[in-house]
């Protein structure tokens, strides 16, 4: 279920920033941030558990920073 959570705001984010791309860096901020804290929460669970809960959320955050940078880049490229 989180994995088509993450997968829709990255869709999200990737068609607002091709959109708006001035419009497009609060959100997709918000949403890293958002997803930085589940990686900090799961980051306290000792050893090898609290970085195997922290990885999806430090992934997810990835996503949706290449997501964004992509539909600005994308919308950068266009002839008119």
């Amino acid at each position: 279920m989180m994995i088509v959570g993450i997968v829709a705001v990255c869709v999200l984010l990737a068609v607002l920033a091709f959109l708006v791309p001035r419009l497009s860096h609060r959100p997709q901020r918000g949403t890293q941030r958002t997803l930085g804290a589940g990686s900090r929460a799961g980051g306290k669970a000792p050893g090898i558990l609290g970085r195997a809960l922290s990885k999806p959320f430090r992934s997810s955050s990835k996503a949706v920073g290449r997501s964004g940078s992509a539909g600005r880049r994308a919308r950068g490229h266009m002839p008119f």
